[in-house]
């Protein structure tokens, strides 16, 4: 028999790195890796602190001074009623104008020859404000003239106001702005047209049919 397997001879002590190993395999853990990190972790808490960061700042920025009262949905204002929102007349005007009129009178306002009458340097345009405002609210027919060019086939323009037979029912306030616009665009200098002007004269024409030439010379 062995002397080292005796069990009644004293057995040489177990060193400490065994006993390191041994305590390892028993509790299944794995071996130190020498303080190596993984990145992934490190990646995931900075993404997460600049997320929090960031719903911070917002929260602090938009939070009406954390006033109750800020986001209260049946709230009355203190200050008193909101002003209306006063839109520009030739943005309306010119939108008006390239959805309807240009199909007519063209984007550049010179018309068809012998057929759509230019708005361009036209006499009907820039001159009384009364006979253009009738023109657009209850149409013209027949033949007219223009910077001296007759337009004896020209087409009828439709009713744009808000009368009986109008196709379109536009408000004063639209009739307004394209008539301002068509005054002011492709080097044309005329002065504005307000609504209540184009108001005061649908009141005063009442129900009638188109006008003619001869029926516009004789307004002011």
């Amino acid at each position: 028999m062995s002397s080292s397997n005796d069990p009644r001879l004293p057995q040489a002590g177990a060193s400490d790195e065994s006993l390191l190993a041994a305590h390892e395999k028993m509790l299944g853990k794995k071996p130190d890796e020498q303080a190596h990190y993984k990145l992934l972790p490190l990646v995931l808490l900075f993404v997460f602190s600049g997320i929090i960061f960031y719903a911070g700042t917002y929260l602090n920025h938009f939070s009406g001074n954390y006033d109750p009262a800020v986001f209260d949905e049946h709230g009355h204002s203190a200050s008193g009623n909101a002003a209306p929102v006063k839109l520009d007349p030739i943005v309306v005007g010119r939108k008006s104008y390239e959805q309807v009129c240009s199909t007519c009178h063209q984007s550049t306002g010179l018309g068809l020859a012998g057929v759509y009458p230019p708005l361009a340097g036209s006499e009907w345009v820039t001159g009384s404000e009364e006979r253009v405002i009738s023109i657009l609210l209850h149409g013209l027919k027949g033949p007219i003239h223009v910077k001296g060019v007759a337009f004896p086939g020209a087409a009828a323009m439709p009713v744009f106001g808000q009368v009986p037979g109008s196709g379109y029912n536009w408000s004063d306030e639209k009739i307004a702005a394209v008539i301002t616009y068509i005054r002011q665009e492709w080097g044309n200098k005329a002065g504005p047209v307000t609504a209540e002007k184009v108001a005061e004269l649908r009141k005063k024409e009442g129900d009638r049919a188109e006008w003619s030439e001869a029926e516009l010379l004789k307004l002011p």
